[in-house]
C-alpha cells in the first residue's frame, strides 16, 4: 500500500510539476498575494476529483469522446490566448503589486482559476486518463496510488502558491512585475498555440 501511495505521488508530481497555466496563474496570485488560499484550495480539490475520477473509470469515457476534447481544446486555446493578452497588457502598465492587489473579485479570480484547470485538454488526458490507468495497474492497492496522487497535487499548488508568496517583496518593483507578466504571459501564448494546433 505505501509503495503504492509513494508511486502514486511520483507520477502526479513528474505531471504536475511541468509549467502551463494553471501553475502560471497559482505563481501569479501567490506574487501578488491576493486570493492565495482560495486558488490553491480550488487547484487542489480539483485535481483530487480529477484523480478520483480517473480511479473510477472515467477516463475510459473522455478518451472515447474525441469531441469532448476537441471542444475542450478550443475553448481553452480561445481562453489561454485572451489570457495571455491580459499579461501582456499588465507587462506593458507596469503596474507591480498595485495590480497584483487588484488582481480580481473572488468571483473573478476563482472563475479563472476554474477555466484555467477545466478547459485545459491535457488535465483529462493525464490527470484523469494517465493517472487512472495506472491507478487500475495497481490492484488492490489502486486507490492507495490515487491518495498519494491527490497528496502530490496539494503539497505542490500549497509549495507553488506560499512559496511565490513569500518572494513576493522580491518582485515589489514595477520592471520586476514587467518581466513576471511578460513570461507568464508568452508561456500561456504558447500553450494556446499548441492547443489550437495539437491535434
Amino acid at each position: 500500500m505505501i509503495s503504492s501511495a509513494v508511486s502514486g505521488a511520483l507520477a502526479s508530481w513528474s505531471l504536475i510539476v511541468a509549467v502551463g497555466p494553471q501553475n502560471a496563474f497559482v505563481l501569479r496570485q501567490g506574487l501578488s498575494r491576493r486570493h492565495v488560499g482560495l486558488v490553491i484550495g480550488v487547484c487542489a480539490a480539483a485535481d483530487c476529483l480529477l484523480i478520483a475520477l480517473g480511479n473510477l473509470g472515467v477516463g475510459v469515457l473522455i478518451t472515447a469522446l474525441p469531441w469532448l476534447l476537441e471542444a475542450l481544446r478550443w475553448g481553452g486555446a480561445l481562453y489561454l490566448g485572451w489570457f495571455a493578452l491580459q499579461s501582456f497588457r499588465s507587462a506593458v502598465r507596469a503596474e507591480g503589486l498595485k495590480a497584483g492587489a487588484g488582481a480580481g473579485s473572488v468571483g473573478a479570480v476563482l472563475a479563472t482559476t476554474l477555466t484555467l484547470t477545466f478547459l485545459n485538454p491535457g488535465v483529462y488526458l493525464d490527470t484523469v486518463a494517465l493517472l487512472g490507468t495506472l491507478a487500475h495497474q495497481a490492484g488492490d492497492a489502486a486507490w492507495a496510488f490515487s491518495f498519494g496522487a491527490m497528496f502530490a497535487s496539494i503539497t505542490w499548488f500549497v509549495g507553488l502558491g506560499h512559496g511565490a508568496r513569500a518572494l513576493a517583496p522580491l518582485v515589489a518593483s514595477p520592471k520586476a512585475w514587467r518581466i513576471v507578466d511578460t513570461v507568464i504571459g508568452c508561456v500561456v501564448l504558447a500553450i494556446a498555440l499548441k492547443l489550437a494546433f495539437w491535434h
